[in-house]
């Protein structure tokens, strides 16, 4: 492992940490999650699902428009290797799609149209409980490596502490009230992506990587920012869209692509 890369790992788990010890946003924690996933682990994007009291999952974070698509397709046609995933709280790694068609039909095809070859699923747990599972997606045919499996694995655990914490208490229950704010507020989050994409003419995930990096240079939360596309008052509102429609805001954040 070189020591840049061990570097990033250790600057990954301290976010983690410092999320444990202050006010945080369950919807931040899981891009942050799936940022990290792509950034540290050999995969193209990531996404995650995370389930509510009643076991329906949710869509929290994914890093590019295509993995978005095919979390929601996962969803819709209750098909794929996160839904295995959370149902069995074991690991699912496919090193080709196209191999598995019989296994997941409609699945394989969605994906590989959106320019995926291989995926592997890592269940989200707490203890014996499955409370999600994070999705990683390949651009090529290719195996997880067992270290890349286990830091990913790694991340998913402290990421779930992470969320039981805001909650205050060490039960899957206790996700309800936080993930129901955090649904609320990636719902906003995709219609601040639209309006943005709309006014200025960009692609949704370049809309995304400037609102992510107003937010990130500004110290705001995402969704505060996200808001306040969608709702603010306008005078505020027209200050921000007018930020947001410089290409310095985002170009430090164009490399990373993500949602």
């Amino acid at each position: 492992m070189s020591e840049e890369r061990e570097r990033e790992i250790i600057q990954s788990f301290i976010g983690f940490s410092d999320r444990l010890v202050d006010d945080f946003d369950v919807l931040d924690l899981t891009i942050q999650l799936a940022e990290d996933c792509t950034r540290l682990l050999d995969v193209a994007a990531a996404g995650l699902l995370l389930a509510d009291a009643a076991g329906v999952l949710h869509l929290l974070a994914a890093t590019s428009e295509h993995a978005r698509k095919l979390e929601v397709f996962q969803l819709q046609r209750e098909e794929g290797p996160c839904l295995d995933c959370f149902r069995t709280g074991r690991r699912v790694s496919v090193a080709d799609i196209s191999t598995e068609v019989e296994r997941w039909p409609r699945f394989v095809a969605t994906a590989e149209q959106e320019g995926f070859a291989s995926v592997h699923a890592i269940p989200m747990l707490l203890r014996d409980q499955v409370l999600g599972a994070l999705g990683l997606f390949g651009s090529t045919p290719g195996e997880l490596s067992d270290d890349d499996a286990n830091l990913a694995q790694a991340l998913a655990h402290v990421a779930s502490i992470a969320i039981l914490h805001q909650n205050h208490a060490l039960t899957s229950s206790s996700l309800l009230p936080g993930l129901q704010s955090a649904v609320a507020s990636r719902g906003t989050l995709e219609v601040a992506k639209g309006v943005l994409a709309e006014l200025l003419g960009v692609e949704m995930d370049d809309a995304f990587a400037r609102l992510r990096s107003y937010a990130r240079t500004h110290d705001q939360r995402l969704t505060e920012v996200a808001r306040l596309v969608v709702s603010g008052e306008p005078s505020a509102r027209s200050e921000l869209l007018t930020e947001l429609s410089r290409p310095s805001t985002s170009e430090n954040a164009r490399t990373r692509r993500t949602r």
